[in-house]
């Protein structure tokens, strides 16, 4: 059953937000030059419990047994459940795969992320299960995912580690360096507790799918769905999954992409993983930055200090206002990190407090003239003294340095609290119809093409 080629494949609604309002506005969606098309197998299900959702390109040497196995799995798990195969082949894949009882849906050939992306309005079931078609990962064995999903939880990520991997299933570059390298960096930078973040076979439920708004186009896609679910605090468990190596004849994706294809992916997830955490290389340093710049400077505001043979003078004042106007500027920038990725709204609420913009303009203004104040002191001395300066042992100079930190504190707080307040600000749609014809799933700026 496929969409009449005469009409446009899908219509979405798009959700707007204004204030408090909620607002509906449809929009048409066409293709490129191969259209989204859904082809129904002969026996199909209905109101099926689980959608097992699988991308493919060119797998006529497997599909046939992997759909074989998604039907084993969901029989044995005892789950009314749907098989949907999002294909962009060259060869007899969709046909193979709906002739041994799944439905197909064709798209154009744009990554791995896209393809769930294009896949999502087709889902039918209350739970995904994601994986791959080569046959590398057993959907026999689905029933941890189904009970994990009947327990509650909403995002279910398979572990090889926690189950088994075949010897040769994995280069050794990856099984022993890469895969447990990014686990280890992603557990650090998100307070996480995965084993294995690029386990293939993953489950979520689709509300919660839905709810994530995935953009990545390209492999990326998996790191963001892991980021995501700790972002927003779904109800997180992993369970053991079965690895294979690849069946005799079959190349993997990333050897039909070249030798370099496994660190480009490696370079993508990397690159989404920091960006999404952005605030972990900004917010926690830049505050510590900060306040040792003031350790440094502070105690030297009348003058120099000696501490045994080392004197701590002007020059070590001046290293410290550079550390504290560098510290804040990064603490700073990781505020508006944490505020950009909030999907709770807790992060944007706790910094519009803090950084009011009543209170936070007051004090700015006062930091800001006091250390006007002292800079004028200072000019005021260097014009009496015939324009040239005091000793660099002087108070003057030193409390001329306190006062280049105070205004640049304050006018940079000032600057910085309306930037947060501005991170509230709304519109509603636009009124122009061409402004919401744009394709609904704009490549995000993380995403990498295949």
């Amino acid at each position: 059953m496929a969409a009449p080629r005469d009409q446009v494949w899908f219509s979405q609604v798009r959700t707007f937000h204004v204030g408090s309002i909620q607002q509906e506005v449809p929009v048409k969606i066409e293709q490129g030059e191969r259209r989204i098309e859904l082809f129904l197998p002969d026996r199909d299900i209905a109101d099926p419990e689980i959608s097992i959702v699988i991308p493919a390109v060119n797998e006529n040497l497997t599909i046939e047994n992997f759909v074989a196995w998604c039907h084993e799995g969901l029989g044995v798990a005892g789950v009314r459940g749907e098989i949907l195969i999002v294909d962009s082949s060259d060869d007899a894949t969709p046909t193979l795969a709906r002739a041994a009882g799944a439905r197909v849906l064709v798209t154009p050939r744009r990554g791995l992320g896209r393809a769930y992306i294009d896949a999502i309005p087709y889902i039918r079931g209350r739970f995904v299960i994601m994986g791959d078609a080569d046959c590398t990962y057993d959907f026999r064995l689905i029933i941890p995912f189904v009970q994990a999903f009947r327990e509650g939880h909403e995002y279910v990520m398979g572990s090889r580690w926690l189950g088994s991997i075949e010897k040769g299933a994995m280069p050794k570059l990856h099984q022993y360096f890469g895969t447990p390298l990014t686990t280890w960096i992603l557990n650090r930078v998100y307070h996480a507790q995965f084993t294995d973040i690029h386990c293939g076979m993953r489950g979520i439920t689709k509300d919660a799918l839905l709810r994530m708004g995935l953009t990545s186009q390209s492999w990326e896609y998996a790191s963001e769905m892991v980021l995501k679910s700790v972002r927003m605090e779904l109800d997180t468990v992993e369970v053991p999954v079965v690895f294979y190596r690849d069946r005799n004849g079959r190349l993997s994706h990333h050897k039909r992409s070249g030798w370099l294809s496994p660190f480009k992916a490696a370079w993508i997830n990397l690159r989404a993983m920091f960006i999404y955490k952005a605030e972990f290389f900004a917010l926690k340093p830049g505050l510590l930055l900060f306040l040792l710049g003031l350790v440094i400077v502070l105690p030297l505001s009348f003058g120099p200090i000696r501490i045994g043979h080392i004197e701590f003078n002007l020059y070590w004042m001046l290293l410290g206002l550079a550390m504290s106007l560098a510290g804040l500027n990064i603490f700073f920038f990781g505020c508006l990190a944490q505020i950009f990725c909030d999907y709770s709204g807790k992060a944007r609420d706790r910094w519009h407090r803090i950084f009011d913009y009543t209170g936070a303009a007051i004090a700015s203004v006062g930091v800001f003239l006091v250390g006007l104040a002292l800079c004028l002191a200072l000019l005021i001395t260097y014009a009496e003294r015939k324009f040239t300066l005091p000793s660099p042992t002087a108070s003057i100079d030193h409390l001329g340095v306190i006062g280049v930190l105070l205004a640049s504190i304050g006018f940079s707080t000032f600057c910085f609290t309306l930037v947060v307040q501005a991170t509230g600000v709304r519109y509603g749609p636009r009124t122009k119809q061409d402004s919401t014809l744009q394709e609904d799933f704009e490549p995000s700026p993380l995403s990498g093409r295949e």
